[in-house]
């Protein structure tokens, strides 16, 4: 239960500071915009029926484990979490497609380069084991844009979609393994900056996993029973991300 109510605060901080940062860098880049205010920066930019950008970013990946409470022969019960978070590299290009005032269509497929540390523990005799899993991720999000009103040279927005991803990194056998598709729900915030040359646009995305990413089949470890009973002890694991993004269009 300990372990449930550190991981559940864990992340809501990371939600929060995630957050502040978006917060943060959207403050600086309106300074920075401030003596142009009064003068309306591409003020015909988002009428333009399609146009095309760029982004780059980091993300940060986590895993969210269902435990079955297995004990093993040997009276052993084992627990999976990722204790902290590795920040990882990310960049897309963007095809955005206006469909009205106020809601874009954007496609933004991309390659999010990653990894995180899974760490295992036996509760019952204290045993401790972990695996490093490095990701290749090509992904393809859809997403619905939902600007408000333009405020000088800022606009802000909400997006909600979905994302599919592909794992092109190469497997080995370790102690878990995973499925290299997986699909995701996304939600995020940003805000469209309208600079003299271009329209800059920080955003914040979550994505939850829909699908359960293990590989319960493992014929690969029948021979080595010690890697074999992680695999034993998870229900499922599905796959969660924090992407900070900056937009050039």
């Amino acid at each position: 239960m300990v372990e449930k109510v550190c991981h559940i605060l864990r992340n809501d901080l990371m939600s929060r500071l995630s957050v502040v940062l978006m917060f943060v860098v959207c403050c600086g880049v309106a300074a920075l915009a401030r003596p142009q205010d009064k003068m309306l920066n591409r003020p015909y930019a988002d009428q333009k029926p399609l146009h095309l950008g760029f982004s780059v970013g980091m993300h940060m990946q986590d895993l969210k484990f269902t435990h079955n409470g297995l004990m093993t022969e040997d009276g052993e019960t084992w627990f999976a979490e990722v204790p902290s978070y590795s920040p990882g590299f990310c960049v897309n290009v963007l095809g955005d497609w206006r469909l009205h005032k106020h809601f874009n269509l954007r496609f933004s497929p991309g390659m999010y380069f990653g990894n995180k540390v899974v760490k295992m523990l036996d509760t019952t005799k204290g045993g401790e084991a972990q695996q490093n899993v490095k990701t290749a991720y090509v992904v393809a999000p859809l997403d619905l844009k939902i600007s408000g009103e333009r405020y000088l040279n800022s606009r802000p927005y909400v997006t909600l979609g979905v994302m599919g991803s592909l794992d092109v990194s190469k497997k080995r056998s370790d102690y878990l393994q995973f499925n290299a598709l997986d699909a995701y729900l996304t939600i995020g915030m940003g805000c469209d900056f309208y600079l003299p040359f271009f329209k800059l646009n920080p955003e914040i995305k979550f994505c939850f996993g829909l699908t359960d990413i293990l590989k319960h089949d493992r014929p690969d470890l029948v021979d080595d029973p010690q890697k074999l009973k992680m695999t034993e002890s998870l229900t499922k694991v599905k796959s969660n991300m924090i992407v900070l993004t900056f937009y050039f269009e």
